[in-house]
């Protein structure tokens, strides 16, 4: 049922005209005006009857959702205040997965349903056993601790790729303060063995990364560039990068995040600093920015879910925002 904030009363009105809902207003005809389209490429992906949802809000920096379809629920990081969250589909409630979460940031799943998740304040990622029992995949690398996992992605093989900044050890709102052991690299866990190694040192401060659907591209930020970068690498069948190459250059003020892949190759981008720019965008296989879902807050990280992998769910600073698309999730 739709409820206008007209037809709020009482405890719920008061809730609704606190400031964390103050610059939200969900459209109330379609198409929706939030959706934008930047190049008529983006037509096909846009539905027409489809409107941006604020599933939740009240967060204090909302990071990497992960969808469960077999829970029909999403899980993502409340990184200050050191929990993993939920949302029910079939309830539509938040609620806490895990407290303390050791500051979690970027979550996905492996290739057995499992969840994986980085973890700032132990500096390690983690696996969560269908037991709810922890097993740490890795937290050092050559005798040495790893920064702060930031985010994760796993490859159809079971390798489990992740990026390591060092943005959980400089302070105490996302972390605790401590000096960095080791460069900023992204590593590669090997699925079988389970050996770390380092699959690339060329990315100063790697943040979000995503394979291309055919897994023969990896796609990752570079956050220490001054504007921020998304660059490319070429992957091999044994799982080496080479041909290191800027895929994105950033304007001014453009802060990409993290991300994900759909069918077609187009990367759906977490996106920020401004008011116009705030949101996602979306970046076509070919680098060029095709459309873009403008959101109130920050966009930090996007999951595709659904069913049919057709909605698309965003972490954004204080709130879950969810938005029904025209195409699906890489498989």
């Amino acid at each position: 049922m739709h409820v206008t904030r007209r037809a709020l009363t009482g405890a719920a009105a008061a809730l609704a005209t606190a400031p964390a809902f103050a610059a939200w207003e969900p459209s109330e005809r379609y198409p929706d005006p939030a959706v934008k389209v930047l190049d008529p490429a983006f037509n096909k992906y846009r539905l027409l009857l489809a409107a941006v949802e604020r599933l939740g809000t009240g967060f204090r920096w909302a990071e990497g959702p992960a969808w469960f379809g077999d829970q029909r629920c999403v899980i993502w990081s409340d990184i200050p205040n050191n929990r993993l969250l939920r949302w029910d589909e079939a309830s539509r409630r938040v609620s806490v997965f895990r407290q303390p979460a050791n500051n979690s940031n970027g979550n996905t799943r492996d290739r057995q349903g499992r969840l994986i998740t980085c973890e700032h304040l132990t500096r390690r990622v983690t696996r969560t056993e269908y037991d709810g029992s922890i097993t740490v995949i890795a937290d050092r690398y050559d005798g040495k601790r790893l920064n702060s996992p930031n985010d994760v992605v796993v490859k159809s093989d079971g390798s489990i790729w992740f990026t390591d900044p060092p943005f959980g050890i400089l302070g105490f709102y996302e972390g605790e303060m401590a000096q960095p052991e080791l460069p900023t690299n992204i590593y590669r866990v090997d699925g079988r063995s389970g050996q770390i190694s380092v699959a690339t040192g060329e990315v100063g401060r790697p943040n979000g990364l995503a394979f291309s659907p055919d897994e023969r591209r990896l796609y990752v930020v570079e956050a220490a560039a001054t504007p921020r970068v998304i660059r490319a690498f070429d992957v091999d069948e044994d799982g080496k990068l080479s041909n290191s190459r800027v895929f994105y250059q950033c304007r001014e003020g453009e802060t990409p995040d993290g991300f994900r892949v759909d069918v077609d190759g187009n990367l759906w981008c977490g996106w920020g600093m401004t008011d116009e720019l705030d949101g996602v965008r979306v970046l076509s296989a070919a680098g060029q920015p095709i459309g873009h879902i403008a959101l109130p807050e920050r966009c930090a990280n996007v999951c595709f879910g659904g069913r049919h992998r057709n909605r698309l769910f965003m972490t954004a600073s204080q709130s879950l925002y969810a938005l029904y698309v025209n195409t699906q999730g890489a498989a």
